[in-house]
C-alpha cells in the first residue's frame, strides 16, 4: 500500500444524489488504513499507532449524505499525515536533510510533537524509530495533503455559489480523559468556533442547544476551540461557516482495545439528529443572512 504513488486513494467525497443543503461535512483524522511502509518505519505496535485517530467518526456522521451534503474523509491516519495544521508545520529533529526555509519549524504543535507529520501518536510515545528522509514529508504533503485541501475547497465553494452560504462541519473525537479546566466535568461534545471568528454565534449557540437539548453535556471552545480547518476556512462575513464537533470517544468506544462499544448505534443515530436539526436550523438561518446582507 503506497498513498504517495497513487496505489491507493487517499481520500474520499461520498456524494448525495443532489445537494440540497448548505453543508459540507470533513472527517479529517478517522483514516485507518496504515501503509505498510509506514508501519515498518515505526516503533509502535499496531494498535499503539492508532492511538491518534478519531475512531469511525466517518460511521458516526455517516448519514450526513441522506441529508444532502457532501461528506469529505480521510483514508490515511493521521499519525502518516495531519491534515489540521499548515502544510508545512515541520519539526527539523524528525528528518535527514534540510527542510525548505518556509516550513514553519517553531508552532507549538510541531514543539508538542504534532506537525504536519507528526512524532508521536497520543499519550507522547513516538511513532519513528529513526529520522525519516525530509523527502518523504515533502511528498506526503504535495501527493496527499494538497490534493486534500484541494477537494475541501471545491466542495465549500460550490456549496457557497449554489446556496449563497456554506457550513463547514469538521468532525472530530476527543480522549475520554478531557476534562474542563478547573473542574471534574467531562464534556460529552465540544463545538469550535475559534472564540466567534469561524462561524456565526447563531450557529455555534444552535449546535451547543441542540445537544444540550438531547441531554448531552456540551460546551464552546474550551478546551478545543477548533484547528488549522476551521480557522482556516470560516469567513463568517463572506457566509463561510467553520464549526468542530468533538465528540467524548468513551461515549462509543473501548479507548483500550478500540472496540465499538454497545452504545455506538445510540451515539450514531443522536448524532443524525443533530444534522437533521442543524440542516432544520439552517433553513431559517439561511433566510436571515440573505435579508441581511441586502
Amino acid at each position: 500500500m503506497d498513498w504517495v504513488t497513487g496505489d491507493f486513494d487517499p481520500f474520499e467525497v461520498r456524494e448525495p444524489e443532489t445537494q440540497s443543503i448548505p453543508f459540507v461535512f470533513n472527517s479529517p483524522h478517522s483514516g485507518r488504513l496504515y501503509p505498510s511502509t509506514f508501519l515498518a518505519a515505526s516503533r509502535l505496535d499496531a494498535l499503539a499507532i492508532r492511538r491518534s485517530e478519531d475512531h469511525y467518526v466517518d460511521e458516526l456522521f455517516g448519514d450526513a449524505p441522506s441529508f444532502g451534503a457532501p461528506f469529505l474523509l480521510a483514508h490515511f491516519p493521521r499519525a502518516y499525515l495531519d491534515v489540521n495544521r499548515e502544510p508545512y508545520e515541520l519539526d527539523p529533529r524528525m528528518f535527514e536533510g534540510p527542510l525548505p526555509s518556509y516550513a514553519n519549524i517553531g508552532s507549538m504543535r510541531v514543539a508538542g510533537g504534532l506537525g504536519t507529520v507528526p512524532r508521536i501518536v497520543a499519550e507522547n510515545m513516538e511513532i519513528y524509530a529513526r529520522r525519516l528522509p525530509v523527502e518523504e514529508a515533502l511528498a506526503r504533503v504535495e501527493g496527499i495533503y494538497k490534493p486534500y485541501h484541494a477537494c475541501l475547497r471545491r466542495l465549500i465553494a460550490r456549496t457557497h455559489a449554489r446556496f449563497g452560504l456554506a457550513i463547514l462541519i469538521d468532525c472530530h473525537s476527543m480522549p475520554g480523559t478531557i476534562r474542563l479546566s478547573g473542574s471534574d466535568v467531562r464534556p460529552d461534545f465540544i463545538i469550535g468556533d475559534r472564540y466567534g471568528t469561524s462561524a456565526s454565534a447563531e450557529l455555534s449557540r444552535a449546535a451547543l442547544h441542540i445537544l444540550q437539548d438531547m441531554g448531552f453535556n456540551a460546551v464552546r471552545n474550551k478546551p478545543y476551540a477548533g484547528g488549522f480547518i476551521t480557522e482556516h476556512y470560516g469567513r463568517p462575513v463572506r457566509g463561510l461557516h467553520a464549526l468542530q464537533i468533538e465528540v467524548n470517544r468513551a461515549l462509543y468506544v473501548d479507548e483500550m482495545t478500540l472496540d465499538k462499544k454497545p452504545e455506538f448505534d445510540l451515539i450514531a443515530a443522536a448524532l443524525s439528529t443533530f444534522v437533521r436539526q442543524m440542516v432544520d436550523f439552517s433553513i431559517g438561518f439561511s433566510v436571515d443572512s440573505a435579508l441581511a446582507a441586502e
